[in-house]
């Protein structure tokens, strides 16, 4: 006998003990043993525990029987099945049992066992069987009317095993629809709710008819005029049924609402509530369904909202209005007392504003109409005597306020009128605080946060609109925060409301209430509560930025009218430097209690007088511990740089050092705080720093100089150029333990922007200092060498990497840089590179870099010399065999006439008429500079370059077609007035070629920033996609492509067409086999389809939408698309798939109602193999594709209610099942990196 077996024996045999205690200790040690995982049981100790257990449960003890309850869980998964299958049959017995106690803890122990049971799809057989036990089982307790307490215990359980394990009770959902029904007419209440819980559990997973059966059986009840009670209960299961079984109910809406509606008419305040519960459901599950009701809906929810028959509200105004509102608490006292236990009104008025909110959440399309209509009536209710229903009056406006937050903030155009909502809201400002200002001042906790939570939103939603109602508000905040019956949360909510005021309103407005505003937040810095303390600290680093704003403003610091912050600096110091000091805080405390008083030493640290050394060794203190350190280098960063400049040397030796082994640590954030510090303290306080001091930093640096990470090199030579500035004699120093990884750093591929403008800073500062051991040359040379020796890219072997093409511009770039600082030596570096560039024996990585630099010198403006030379120079080098060389000429060209306008462009506009062969490479150099010139310097030669460009706008060549829309996008931007419209006719009168050049070149018009050009665009954008609807493919593509692009870059544009342009993209996406046509090539016949790349470019717009413009999108029309597009060619599936895998989480209830549609596609996709003897390609594509499908189906099953969905969970069982699909399933889900949420079991 094993050592287990023997122990499990003990204890069962110390289990019949006749002693409590003895059966207790032996249960509670067999359910310790059960839990482990490496317990393994032989049949007979099985058997011996489960009948054991069973048994327990008739102890006379109830700690015993809870005990052995406790332990039917674990047992579950550690005996077989036929054993549980025993334990469900008497666990049903005793539930029947006429002893009450043994039922309720038979009942307790199905309900442990249904808990514990594998889901229906990975375990088939044991659950299935054991849930068709109970459910026989169960449906005679149901019927047995006599006894209560069995049916409410049997459809408890029933509701369970429905929500868990509604899939292998498939075959009994019938003859639980009928047992069911019939106790929707009980006697007892109790009965009813619990049946209308188990059918709402059976709802999602159950058939179309038996969906349909279900509703009809309600409807038709409800025809025959019930009493009210039972009309209550079907409304009440029809709210149940729309809530779980969602989109399933919207083809009965027609039929459903206008029987409910004709319920509300009804003088019973409950069955009024259930109705509006009702319409809260189907406009959740239904919103497209609910369309032509919602008009209705909301009139009702209006009238119903102010429901209230046995209270005037008009006295109470007029007493109001004859009485000053100081002395008004007496009236308010009363109202808060006055009730009426008898009085179910108030039920009614919280249920159609529920709706109502519901309306507003689903409905943004209708905000211009809801603000209109219910935004006046909810404010005229904030006035709403019960609190609960005042509570969610300000939720519902709340969610208002939510809906009016624009939909991306991205892609704003410029000069752009804000949006209507937002115009509507400002008007409704004044009415919003005059409703919250009595609020404020309440006894109940729950209405001043309701306030602060709507102040809070409005305030975020439109910075600024609260400053003339700030002396109604400060007072109602005040209140909150020193009222001894003020909650921790209320407090924190009040701080955290004023925190927001401060941030989004001018500092002067605060100025008047300082006196007022200071006191009760230095209280709450003292306060005993972490929470509060660290709001606190927010809200007073906030009030000190007010009283000393960093930003200078008119009649600010220093000017006529400037604030006196004198006398609140010590009452805004002592309680900051009390929690400052203070070591047994929590964390985020001593963090803001840092940040607070960096900001007070920065704003007011000349009023500090002899204590800003102490603060200032505090700050030094907390630098040098590990937790605080981060926030004390930012502090730090702070304090250096502020405008009072402070005398910091009394700490400044020691915090460099400090600040130096920083940047040994692998705290990425640290790293980079600390580099900004440093930079700051040498920027600012260079007097006080010794050259010695600097020389443990400098040592560190070379190690950050790296292309791992570019933000951190950019940042280590930002401070190297201020050191170098800041020290001279430290120079030749840094020159050399640095400069060779600022080399290895230009000749990166990864160089560029920030980066690249910081070597390029930093290359000047060593060249123009004295102490430099490095000169002109030196430098140059250093920089050019590895273009001497490398070899072409085209010749380049495996074992030497070519240089990449970026290193060529950013060493171009460092040599301009160099030559701006270094005039006298540039002519002759600008001879050796022309010479360089014409002498055939030179390697082609040197002519290409010398052509680069000469375009970069030329655009800094430095000296040339002649231009006649420089030109035919260009013009040989476009004749190289070289692309490498041609591409540099044509971008060095460029360059140059950016430097030059007059003296170049004249020449390259001749060129581009004259050379047809050379006309991509100048376009190119055009564009160059079109691009780079500012708008001003570009207006004279608007028209020649217009008209040179239109007289190419029909070339047969599409990629020198591209190059001039782009041009004409890009020189559009610099006149669009004049220009845009220029445009539009070009469209009209043009060729199918010139048409596509036209919109092509629209499409460089979409910047993805403001310009002026956006206005313009917007009136004239719906012309251009006239496009879509073009004879011609070619323009319908590019038309789609210009969409995508407005889409993505500016969504405001076509936010407003989507109604007009929707019908005609989705057009583009069908399948035209009309242009699907076979190609014989030899023996072979090959179909060529020509719609291809246009439903390509449909389907590419619809992804973008997905992210832009979601709420102006029908979802189901959408997907419907998507549907076909997942039967399509691999590249339109591939996209169709993570749209799908986007829609999953953007609109899951919408994905649900197609979802037995989309899974067969899915399905496909996933079992298709590739034909044996196919290449190496289509097993490549098939495999992604395959992946591709296995994510969108990860994205489905992380949807909430999708098990319920038969064909998904059958589909879900056969990737269990299917080891190939288990395991591309299982990689998948490590690639996305999916919550815990969402994983599937595939064991």
């Amino acid at each position: 006998m094993s050592n287990v077996t023997y122990h499990i024996s003990s204890l069962l045999e110390k289990m019949t003990s006749t002693d409590k205690d003895f059966r207790f200790m032996a249960t509670n040690d067999l359910m310790i043993e059960l839990q482990k995982d490496s317990i393994k049981l032989d049949e007979d100790s099985e058997r011996k525990v489960v009948a054991m257990l069973l048994k327990l449960l008739e102890d006379k003890n109830g700690e015993v029987q809870n005990l052995a309850v406790k332990c039917l869980a674990p047992l579950v998964s550690k005996v077989k099945d036929f054993q549980v299958e025993t334990m469900v049959d008497m666990l049903c017995s005793n539930m029947l049992s006429d002893k009450e106690q043994l039922r309720d803890i038979s009942s307790m122990g199905l309900k442990t066992v249904i808990a514990e049971l594998p889901p229906s799809s990975s375990s088939v057989t044991l659950t299935a069987s054991v849930c068709k036990k109970i459910t026989s089982q169960l449906i005679g307790a149901m019927g047995k009317q006599e006894d209560v307490s069995i049916q409410l215990e049997a459809l408890d359980i029933l509701s369970d095993m429905l929500g868990r394990l509604s899939g292998s009770l498939v075959s009994f959902h019938g003859s639980l629809l009928s047992s069911l029904l019939p106790h929707l007419t009980s006697s007892r209440m109790a009965v009813r709710k619990r049946s209308i819980l188990a059918l709402g559990h059976l709802v999602p997973c159950c058939s179309p008819a038996l969906f349909s059966q279900l509703i009809e059986h309600l409807l038709a009840e409800l025809a025959k005029g019930p009493a009210t009670s039972t009309t209550r209960t079907y409304i009440q299961c029809l709210a149940t049924v729309s809530r779980q079984g969602g989109h399933r109910v919207g083809e009965h809406l027609e039929k459903i609402v206008p029987m409910v509606l004709k319920f509300t008419s009804v003088e019973d305040d409950e069955l009024r509530e259930h109705c509006f519960q009702a319409f809260e459901a189907f406009i959740c599950r239904c919103p497209k369904e609910m369309s032509s009701h919602i008009a209705t809906v909301i009139k009702l929810c209006l009238k119903f909202m102010t429901f209230d028959p046995n209270y005037n509200y008009e006295a109470d105004e007029d007493e109001e209005d004859s009485m000053d509102t100081e002395d008004g608490e007496e009236d308010q006292e009363s109202d808060d007392e006055y009730s009426d236990d008898d009085d179910m009104s108030w039920k009614v008025r919280r249920s159609s504003v529920k709706c109502l909110e519901a309306v507003i959440a689903t409905r943004r399309d209708l905000l211009l109409d809801l603000y209109a209509s219910v935004c006046p009536a909810l404010l005229a209710r904030f006035k709403e005597r019960e609190e609960n229903v005042r509570t969610d009056i300000m939720a519902a406006f709340v969610t208002l306020l939510k809906q009016t937050r624009p939909v991306q903030q991205s892609g704003i155009l410029s000069g752009a009128t804000e949006e209507p909502a937002v115009s509507m809201l400002k008007k409704q400002v004044p009415a919003v605080v005059k409703a919250l200002h009595k609020q404020l001042r309440e006894k109940s906790i729950k209405s001043r946060q309701g306030c602060f939570c709507l102040l809070t939103e409005l305030a975020n939603i439109l910075p600024g609109a609260l400053g003339e109602h700030i002396p109604a508000l400060i007072p109602g905040v005040v209140y909150s925060l020193t009222d001894r019956s003020t909650s921790s949360n209320m407090k924190i909510d009040a701080l955290s409301f004023l925190h927001v005021l401060l941030l989004s309103h001018s500092p002067e407005l605060f100025h008047p209430h300082m006196q007022l505003i200071l006191p009760p937040v230095a209280m709450c810095v003292d306060d005993s509560f972490y929470k509060i303390t660290s709001e606190a600290l927010l809200v007073t680093q906030q009030l000190v930025r007010v009283m000393c704003p960093l930003d200078p403003i008119p009649g600010g610091p220093g000017g006529p009218g400037a604030f006196n912050a004198k006398p609140f600096v010590q009452e805004v110091f002592s309680g900051t430097l009390r929690r400052l000091k203070a070591a047994d805080i929590d964390q985020e405390v001593k963090e803001r209690a840092i940040s607070c008083m960096g900001h007070i030493v920065c704003c007011l640290g000349d009023q500090l007088g002899a204590e800003l050394k102490d603060v200032l060794a505090i700050v030094l203190e907390r630098l040098k511990n590990e937790i605080t350190r981060l926030t004390a280098v930012r502090t730090l960063t702070l304090i250096a740089a502020s405008p009072l400049k402070l005398d910091l040397s009394a700490i400044l030796s020691e915090a460099l050092s400090v600040l130096g082994s920083f940047l040994r640590k692998n705290q990425r954030a640290l790293k980079l705080a600390t580099l900004a510090s440093l930079t700051t303290l040498v920027s600012h306080h260079s007097a006080s720093i010794r050259p010695a001091a600097l020389e443990p930093i400098l040592v560190e640096l070379p190690a950050l100089v790296d292309q791992g990470d570019m933000h951190v090199s950019k940042v280590a030579i930002t401070l190297l150029t201020c050191m170098s500035q800041a020290s001279p004699s430290s120079v030749a120093k840094i020159g050399s333990s640095v400069l060779p990884g600022v080399f290895r750093l230009v000749h990166s591929p990864l160089l560029q922007g920030d980066a690249l403008a910081a070597i390029m800073e930093f290359l000047q500062a060593l060249v123009v200092s004295k102490n430099s051991n490095l000169s002109y040359s030196q430098l140059l040379n250093s920089l050019s060498s590895p273009f001497h020796s490398a070899q072409p890219q085209s010749q380049c072997q495996s074992d030497s990497p070519a240089l990449h093409r970026q290193s060529y511009h950013s060493v171009a770039c460092c040599i301009a840089a160099i030559s701006a600082v270094c005039p006298k030596e540039t002519p002759a570096k600008v001879a050796e590179l022309i010479q360089e560039v014409k002498d055939p024996r030179s390697p082609e990585p040197a002519r290409v870099l010398g052509l680069l630099a000469l375009g970069e010198v030329g655009r800094a403006g430095g000296n040339l010399g002649g231009s006649a030379e420089l030109q035919a120079v260009i013009l040989e080098a476009f004749s190289s065999p070289s692309e490498e060389v041609k591409s540099a000429a044509s971008t060095a060209m460029g360059s140059m006439a950016v430097g030059s306008l007059e003296q170049h462009l004249p020449f390259l506009l001749r060129e581009i008429s004259s050379q047809p062969k050379r006309q991509y490479l100048l376009l190119h150099s055009l564009k160059e500079v079109i691009s780079a010139c500012p708008p001003a310097s570009l207006l004279p030669h608007v028209e020649a370059i217009w008209t040179l460009l239109l007289k190419n706008c029909e070339c047969q060549e599409e990629g020198t077609r591209n190059l001039v829309a782009e041009c004409l996008g890009k020189l559009t931007l610099v006149n669009p007035a004049q220009l845009l419209p220029r445009l539009k006719q070009q469209m009209a009168t043009g060729s199918p070629l010139a048409r596509c050049t036209v919109v092509t070149a629209v499409k460089f018009t979409i910047t993805d920033h403001p310009a002026p050009v956006d206005t313009l665009l917007r009136d004239c954008i719906g012309d251009f996609l006239k496009m879509l609807q073009d004879k011609d493919i070619n323009v319908r593509r590019v038309a789609l492509v210009m969409f995508n692009s407005a889409a993505h870059n500016k969504p405001s544009l076509i936010r407003g067409l989507l109604a007009t342009v929707l019908p005609h993209l989705y057009k583009e996406t069908q399948i035209r086999k009309d242009l699907i046509r076979e190609v014989e090539m030899g023996p072979f016949k090959h179909t060529v389809d020509d719609g291809l790349d246009v439903r390509k470019a449909a389907f590419e717009c619809m992804y973008t939408l997905l992210d832009s413009c979601l709420d102006g999108l029908d979802v189901l029309l959408f997907l419907d698309h998507v549907e076909e597009g997942l039967k399509d060619h691999y590249d339109i599936r591939m996209l169709t798939f993570l749209m799908l895998a986007r829609l999953a989480s953007l609109c899951p209830s919408a994905v649900l109602q197609r979802l037995d549609r989309l899974v067969e596609p899915l399905k496909a996709t996933c079992a298709t193999k590739v034909k044996a003897g196919s290449v190496k390609q289509d097993f490549e594509k098939q495999e992604e594709l395959r992946r591709s499908a296995m994510r969108a189906v990860a994205a489905l099953l992380a949807i909430s209610e999708v098990e319920k969905s038969p064909a998904m969970a059958d589909f879900a069982n056969q990737i269990r099942t299917n080891a190939e699909m288990a395991s591309i399933y299982d990689s998948v889900q490590g690639d996305s990196g999916l919550g815990p949420g969402e994983n599937m079991d595939t064991s």
